[in-house]
């Protein structure tokens, strides 16, 4: 019987081993009674229990049954003393009902238990509660009696639900445990292996009710009389009670069928291990040495572009990633194997090196066929972007070669020029790094021999050989036509620089010729003060005028160069047709001015010198002056000259020009009249001899 199964009826109290003893060593029952009916049968169900826990050793000895009456009636605690006659009469050497102090004396003559002690085969003798210590030591009596002994009968009850359940488990455990080692044990290893499949776990986890059988263990262990206080205290582990020897028996039997199941199941597990270790690397090398081979002999292009090289790369990709899967179970599987061959079994050493190292061939090997492929295709990748580059860099320098150049000056020729300079540098650059790239691609080719993925690859390889001579010669090509028309670009260019350097030369000697108009117009002013002084300016003004003359010839020579180079150029001169007339207009004009400017010189020359010679004559040679036309010559001279300084020039296109400012000709026209009024005041002493002076 199991308390599990009367849970509810010994949860009641009805009777109880608190682990008191009498005087004789035998255990103390107690059958606490209450005012409540009492059911006979839950009662003799527990005394049943109850009994069934002492050893036999202990039931020898006998029970002292203390049933206590104190809150019950008469005829309940007979008819339980007469159930006991029936439940354990040879085990019961002594019964002590305890009575109520007021109660039962009258109804005890009617019924003495002394006198039916043969039949009954015990002893009963009524007694009170504070009496009961002359049959029963107080250590030994619990506290409703006045004991010292401590009872929790929750704590016992759920003590014991646990020794009960671990007794079973146990017991199970063992029975099982015993049949898989004894079956691994005896037979053939098919027997063996059949007999561990068909017994091979357990209903129950070892480990769980070994733990649950130290935790019991170690509470039986510590419950004992002495307490841990000091004090006395009840003890229902007892070994009497509970078995603590039974349940240290049943750990041992239990850790020795465990060590040797978890040996069981350490060869059953290596022998697992390594059956799924050899199917796993049968499943790796088969599926490198067959699909993923097969992968890789389907491609052998290198692609005709950019985009399908990225195309190819994109596939390999994808046959890496598979690849990768496989990689990682071969990782798995290496780090399996190095761990059982650190386990040093020498019957499977050598099985596990040979694994290892087949599974270590085709996986290297087909990695490095792998890698070889990517490395070709980052290579083809690398060619085929250095060669659209290269195309792109020949296309912007074709469309600048076929566009016409029309500059607007020297400075943006040069420019130009020396754009284009540096995108044939660039190109020559690209073309070299283009032969590179090729010729490293080509190199990688020819290794693809070694690593041929069990294919003859000539016919591919002589495809992608010249794919890239042909990428490579045509390169070539399309740089040595674009080297050809930078030569005529350039040549032609350089000329359009001497070009626009002409004209700006020529126009250049227009603005000097300009300013040397300019110059003579506001500067070139005065006439001389006498004759030397106008011969003077006269010879400079002619020095000037070379000047202008030699700026003039220089703008014609180069506006005749311009001319020269727009006919090689076959082009329309913008000076040309613009800066002649203005470097004619303005000599035309240049022309008239110096020749006013010679004439008024001349004139001013030719009046200074008569009236000097007017002047210095002696009054004493009247002789001299004979004939006074002379005067009337001077006179009209000079008036001449003052009327021309009041003149302006005139120039072709009808515009004009005065000499310097009014102020300037009026300082000029008025030296002129101070010397004319001393010809007019000699012209009057010559008249009149009788003058004494020419003031008066």
């Amino acid at each position: 019987m199991e308390a599990s199964v009367i849970l509810p009826i010994l949860k009641k109290k009805l009777a109880f081993l608190s682990g008191g003893k009498d005087r004789r060593s035998g255990l103390i029952l107690t059958i606490p009674l209450c005012l409540e009916q009492t059911s006979m049968d839950e009662l003799s169900v527990t005394l049943d229990y109850l009994l069934s826990i002492p050893s036999e050793k202990c039931k020898a000895r006998g029970f002292t049954v203390i049933v206590d009456g104190r809150k019950s009636q008469w005829n309940v605690v007979k008819t339980v003393v007469l159930m006991l006659q029936n439940v354990v009469p040879a085990e019961v050497s002594l019964v002590c009902v305890v009575k109520p102090d007021e109660f039962w004396d009258k109804k005890v003559t009617h019924f003495c238990f002394w006198k039916e002690k043969d039949r009954l085969g015990f002893e009963v003798i009524l007694v009170s509660a504070n009496k009961l210590t002359r049959y029963i030591e107080p250590c030994q009596l619990t506290e409703d009696f006045g004991g010292t002994l401590t009872y929790d009968h929750m704590d016992w009850l759920n003590k014991r639900l646990v020794f009960e359940k671990f007794t079973k488990e146990s017991t199970s455990l063992l029975d099982e445990l015993a049949l898989i080692n004894n079956g691994s044990d005896k037979g053939t290893q098919q027997e063996k292996e059949r007999s561990i499949d068909l017994n091979f776990l357990p209903s129950v986890d070892p480990e769980t009710v070994l733990q649950t059988g130290h935790e019991l263990l170690s509470e039986l262990q510590q419950r004992r009389f002495n307490g841990s206080d000091g004090g006395v205290s009840w003890s229902p582990m007892d070994d009497e009670l509970l078995a603590q020897p039974q349940v240290m028996k049943l750990l041992d039997s239990l850790r020795e069928q465990y060590t040797r199941y978890q040996e069981v199941c350490r060869q059953r597990s290596k022998r697992t291990q390594l059956e799924e270790i050899q199917q796993k690397v049968m499943q790796v090398v088969n599926w490198l040495e067959g699909p993923g081979s097969e992968q890789l002999r389907t491609q052998w292009g290198i692609g005709d572009s950019i985009r399908a090289s990225q195309a190819l790369q994109q596939k390999h990709e994808e046959i890496e990633s598979q690849h990768s899967e496989w990689f990682a179970v071969y990782v798995e599987l290496n780090q399996q194997i190095a761990a059982l061959l650190n386990a040093g079994d020498e019957e499977d050493l050598m099985e596990l090196k040979a694994l290892q190292q087949q599974l270590s061939d085709v996986c290297y090997r087909q990695a490095s066929q792998l890698e070889f492929r990517q490395n070709l295709l980052q290579a083809a990748l690398e060619f085929h972007s250095v060669a659209q580059d290269l195309s792109q860099q020949l296309d912007g320098l074709l469309g600048m070669l076929c566009v016409d150049v029309a500059p607007a000056d020297g400075a943006s020729i040069q420019q130009t020029l020396k754009l284009l300079e540096e995108k044939l540098k660039s190109v020559d650059l690209g073309l070299q790094g283009l032969r590179e790239k090729g010729q490293s691609l080509l190199d990688q080719i020819s290794n693809q021999a070694s690593w041929a993925y069990g294919k003859d690859v000539t016919i591919e390889n002589k495809e992608n050989v010249d794919h890239i001579q042909g990428v490579m010669e045509d390169m070539q090509l399309r740089k040595q036509r674009c080297e050809d028309m930078v030569d005529v670009r350039r040549l032609k260019m350089l000329q359009m620089v001497q070009l626009f350097k002409c004209e700006e030369d020529a126009a250049q000697a227009v603005e000097w010729l300009s300013e040397l108009l300019d110059a003579l117009l506001k500067t070139h002013i005065r006439l001389g003060d006498d004759a030397q002084e106008t011969k003077v300016l006269l010879e400079k003004h002619r020095k000037f005028v070379d000047v202008a003359q030699s700026t003039y010839d220089y703008g014609r020579q180069l506006l005749q160069a311009t001319v020269v180079l727009c006919q090689s150029l076959r082009c329309t001169s913008r000076s040309s047709g613009d800066t002649l007339p203005r470097l004619n207009r303005v000599w035309k004009q240049f022309t008239i001015t110096s020749e006013e400017r010679v004439h008024r010189l001349e004139t001013a020359v030719a009046f200074h010198s008569s009236a000097e010679k007017i002047l210095q004559e002696c009054p004493e040679q009247p002789e001299a002056f004979n004939e006074m036309e002379q005067f009337d010559e001077i006179e009209a001279v000079g008036k001449s000259l003052l009327d021309r300084l009041t003149v302006p020039v005139v120039y072709p296109d009808g515009s004009e020009q005065y000499f310097g400012s009014p102020s300037d000709m009026a300082s000029a026209a008025e030296h002129i009249r101070e010397k004319m009024k001393l010809v007019s005041l000699k012209k009057q002493q010559l008249r009149q001899p009788e003058a004494t002076t020419p003031e008066s």
